[in-house]
């Protein structure tokens, strides 16, 4: 029998389903309905939409009330059925009832999380998807709580941070950024003024809140003394400082999270250098930036760069140099990542750059050094093959020896480096190309060979 192929006007989508006509959709949802009461219930709450918010709110408190106050298990096989009702409900408050009252939305979407505890304790999640659902709905949180005004949604969320901060700091925490910056500001306004320094999961909440609503000094309140004076979070305090023009402030910061060099120890006659973060020092630049010592700033950057390799603090100090200049500093750059102690590092950014020539002359240069493990060494080889074959021969060949070094053997990547090292070395010296092809499939087999056993 021949199969029909299906055609476009057949295919089960919004646009199609139109040319069945209101009665016919409708019948056929009815009897969908009759025998899915997950359906029934989405539709009733559609019904009621079209009423009143109030009658859409009472409807969606009735599931509300039923999914809280039910005690059964729920197995892996019915963990999805209970994901998707749990999805649905929340679009049926965030999409439907929150257009029209966002004052009852939030409230409906407050009692939605609230189911988390209890549902947590009784469903089969060995894939964690219910806290991830719950997560994923926090920005539907932040907006709906906007919406819904300040008068309204801080005392909510205040209310529920106060009596349920675990997991509330955690939702509310991750749906900051879904707040106006006004709304963060209140909340931030009643969690701290007239209350103690706050401290664990109420200070992260602050900081995030903090964070919206641009009030630096509340979010600098929110850590520890002891906390400021590492250097991670020392060197973050001091550049937001730099960065909102308060640069004394921004270096006291800085200078107390400086790490001072540990004592020698005996029988050693330098004391040991101390390890200086990278965000300490991206922020001495930032510091230095804010108390007009453009000058010292650039030679920090120099530092970093030459520690880091990082492209932006490179792009920085170029776009402040005249014509030629920069000329200059970019050859200082490359001679800088051609010796730098990591041969990867280095080659990492002259191809990212990119350098291609520099990039060339440091892997013949220091072949000895590169490791074939690196995952984008054939990558580089395919880009240096045009005008560089023998840098590129020297990755392949790496990249073959690394592969089968792991224990592998010959397996079907290496037979094509083998072939493409083939290729490469057809165009060049044999002296230059460091051997011929011959001896390096002998290398490969030597090393692919099994070993044997020591008893």
């Amino acid at each position: 029998m021949v199969r029909r192929v299906s055609t476009p006007k057949k295919t089960v989508n919004a646009a199609n389903l139109l040319v069945l006509g209101a009665d016919r959709l409708s019948a056929l949802l009815f009897e969908a309905a009759s025998i899915d009461p997950a359906l029934k219930r989405r539709l009733r709450m559609e019904l009621a939409a079209e009423i009143s918010a109030a009658d859409l709110a009472l409807e969606i408190d009735k599931r509300l009330n039923t999914l809280a106050t039910s005690r059964a298990r729920v197995s892996w096989r019915k963990r999805p059925a209970l994901l998707n009702d749990l999805q649905s409900l929340r679009r049926v408050i965030v999409d439907r009832l929150a257009l029209l009252d966002a004052r009852l939305a939030l409230d409906r979407l407050v009692g939605w999380f609230d189911l988390y505890p209890t549902l947590g304790a009784r469903v089969s999640d060995a894939k964690g998807e219910l806290p991830l659902l719950f997560d994923a709905a926090t920005s539907d949180l932040g907006a709906v709580a906007s919406a819904a005004g300040l008068d309204n949604a801080a005392p909510v969320l205040g209310e529920a941070l106060s009596t349920r901060l675990n997991p509330w700091a955690s939702w509310v925490g991750r749906g900051a950024q879904s707040l106006s910056p006004e709304l963060a500001q209140r909340l931030l306004i009643d969690l701290t003024t007239g209350r103690p320094k706050p401290t664990g999961r109420l200070a992260l909440v602050v900081r995030k809140l903090a964070d919206r609503s641009g009030d630096l000094d509340a979010w600098i309140q929110s850590i520890a003394e002891d906390d400021g004076r590492k250097p991670e979070i020392g060197a973050e305090i001091a550049r937001r400082l730099a960065e909102a023009d308060r640069p004394a402030e921004a270096r006291d910061a800085l200078e107390a999270a400086r790490q001072v060099n540990p004592p020698a120890r005996p029988g050693r006659g330098k004391p040991e250098q101390a390890h200086v973060p990278d965000a300490w020092l991206d922020a001495e630049i930032a510091v230095l930036e804010a108390e007009g010592r453009g000058e010292e700033a650039d030679a920090a950057r120099w530092r970093v760069f030459e520690r880091t390799l990082s492209a932006d603090q490179l792009r920085t100090l170029i776009a402040k140099l005249a014509d030629f200049e920069d000329v200059v500093a970019l050859d200082r750059a490359f001679a800088l990542a051609a010796d730098h102690p990591d041969a990867m590092k280095g080659l990492a950014f002259l191809m990212g750059w990119p350098a291609l020539r520099e990039a060339a002359d440091l892997v013949v240069r220091r072949q000895a050094e590169l490791r074939g493990g690196h995952d984008d060494l054939p990558l580089w080889a395919g880009r240096l093959a045009g005008r560089f074959p023998l840098a590129a021969l020297l990755l392949v060949r790496a990249r073959a020896r690394a592969l089968v070094a792991l224990g592998a053997g010959i397996t079907e990547e290496v037979e094509g480096l083998i072939a493409e090292a083939e290729a490469l070395g057809a165009v060049l010296d044999q002296d230059e190309a460091g051997g011929d092809h011959a001896a390096f499939v002998t290398e490969l087999r030597a090393l692919a060979a099994p070993r044997p056993r020591r008893w």
